[in-house]
């Protein structure tokens, strides 16, 4: 029996690549799954746009944990996945998430491949894989799903200013391990190129070892950008 999913995608001024993103999505609404948009209050175009290629569209509060939570709020699906604007889904989606059992109640996430060609992102996609699969951690852009029953059970994200995929994995783990599939998502190195690939490494490292000594997150939102 296919599972209905809901792909529940936060923006926040995401007008030059949501059409983009959107557009691959298509053939999955078209299949019976849904596409609901979750805006953290956009100052450009990104609302305007996405009216016609999702099935909802909702207005947030701009934080990524409570626009995901929002979503769900909404969705109908059993499995909800939750996708960042500038990340691409493997085309062959659902033959992945055909095969798992009891979904309902399952979580996991994809592997991940990052677009830039500088033999750097090798190691670092390689890298992230590895620690995922190792700490059972999931982050946003590997493409994270969970079960409605098992969210539910943990009772959404933790709603704080960052690192809420951070959180969500901590609560999730201690039902199950997540589920790796080894098809890749391929997510935008902007982020890296535009702010330098050594510094964003050590950015984020530095983030993740604040809010592992209980660093105010508001403060931690505040440095990641």
């Amino acid at each position: 029996m296919q599972v209905k999913l809901s792909i529940i995608i936060p923006t926040l001024n995401e007008a030059n690549q949501i059409k983009q993103c959107l557009s691959r999505l298509q053939t999955l609404r078209q299949l019976g799954h849904e596409v609901i948009i979750v805006d953290g209050g956009s100052t450009d175009d990104t609302v305007s746009l996405v009216s016609h290629l999702c099935d909802q569209v909702c207005l947030s509060q701009p934080s990524r944990s409570i626009q995901m939570n929002h979503g769900v709020k909404v969705a109908t699906g059993e499995c909800f996945v939750f996708l960042h604007a500038d990340t691409v889904l493997p085309d062959n989606i659902l033959d992945y998430f055909s095969s798992i059992n009891n979904i309902k109640s399952k979580w996991g996430r994809f592997d991940i491949s990052l677009s830039g060609r500088n033999c750097l992102f090798r190691i670092i996609e390689s890298c992230m894989n590895s620690r995922s699969s190792f700490t059972g951690i999931v982050t946003g852009d590997q493409v994270m799903f969970v079960g409605d029953e098992l969210f539910t059970r943990v009772g959404g994200y933790p709603e704080i200013a960052l690192m809420e995929d951070i959180a969500i994995s901590s609560l999730l783990i201690k039902f199950s391990k997540p589920i790796r599939i080894r098809e890749k998502v391929i997510s935008s190195s902007r982020r890296w190129e535009k702010n330098g690939i050594v510094k964003t490494i050590m950015k984020m490292w530095l983030l993740r070892l604040l809010y592992f000594f209980d660093y105010d997150t508001n403060k931690l939102a505040k440095l990641y950008e």
